[in-house]
């Protein structure tokens, strides 16, 4: 189904909410998008994702559907099924590209196969993990497929016992070599790279510092050698593609300033970045010249089905 073309009497449902670890996230941007959707003329519905979605869909018949879900089902393909199921134009990434960005183990393979940087990683199980160290110190543990820096351990290279997970993590989880460095982070609206900003942070760029307010300084653009910046926009374009990504992403970067241009490497990449007050997509946009309302207006417009 083509994008669609006019906002013209167009009702829109924003997803939000559902079950996932990232709910409250997704709950700020969604009401985020939706006062910023009315703002642009369309006619705005909520939906708090859950169990009835599908029949709450069939009831309001909307021209589309802007996803704002964070997490897993609303961000790894599982949702996007429903929508391409109930043929209804949907925002960001399709089903396949959204699956693959949501597991990070294969979206680093599909990164390798593009020839772009990612640090060596494995899938172990977590009595493994927990029972020795599976990759030299240092590394980090997280889950494969959750966002937000959500169940993220750091073992320190001085470490001399392997990590203890909480009981809440899964039962295979990813260890990646630690990539030291600056964070940075470039994000794209369709084929175009808006800009790189340098996340400034007291510590791990955790769950608190991604989204309470304080919890970190972004600078935009951020202040690096052209080559890197560059690169960065280069390398978040390539990932876009190499996962197949519509509408709008986000690549997370780390870059050791010791090493140059060996020492970028991408993290991952974000699907559906975060559209709250905080949230670094957005920031970029408004850098480029995008009001937050042009933002989610563009995005809406660009909704489709894959099939």
């Amino acid at each position: 189904m083509d994008g669609v073309s006019s906002r013209a009497a167009s009702t829109v449902v924003v997803l939000m909410g559902g079950p996932s670890a990232e709910r409250e996230v997704s709950l700020s941007s969604g009401r985020e998008c939706a006062n910023a959707l009315g703002q642009a003329g369309y006619k705005v519905v909520t939906v708090d994702a859950g169990a009835d979605l599908c029949a709450r869909l069939l009831d309001i018949k909307p021209d589309i559907v802007f996803n704002a879900l964070h997490g897993r089902w609303g961000e790894d393909g599982c949702v996007q099924g429903l929508l391409e199921w109930l043929r209804i134009p949907y925002t960001h990434s399709g089903v396949l590209s959204s699956a693959l960005a949501m597991d990070k183990e294969k979206s680093k393979a599909a990164f390798r196969a593009a020839g772009l940087p990612v640090v060596a990683s494995v899938l172990a199980p977590k009595a493994e993990v927990c029972a020795r160290h599976v990759l030299p110190p240092p590394y980090v543990v997280k889950p494969n497929n959750e966002g937000s820096s959500v169940g993220v351990y750091i073992v320190h290279d001085a470490a001399n016992a392997p990590p203890q997970l909480s009981d809440d993590m899964p039962d295979v989880v990813m260890v990646e070599t630690y990539a030291p460095g600056r964070e940075l982070t470039t994000a794209v609206l369709g084929d175009r790279a808006l800009a790189v900003t340098d996340i400034i942070v007291d510590g791990w760029y955790d769950y608190h510092a991604k989204y309470a307010v304080g919890g970190s300084r972004h600078v935009i653009p951020a202040d690096i050698p052209d080559a890197i910046s560059a690169a960065c926009k280069d390398y978040a374009i390539r990932a876009h593609a190499a996962l197949g990504c519509r509408g709008l992403s986000r690549t997370d970067f780390r870059w050791d300033e010791s090493r140059g241009l060996d020492g970028l490497i991408i993290l991952e990449t974000n699907t559906q970045p975060g559209m709250t007050p905080t949230s670094l997509a957005p920031e970029q946009a408004a850098a480029a010249g995008f009001s937050f309302p042009d933002l989610c207006d563009w995005i809406a417009k660009d909704a489709s089905c894959d099939r």
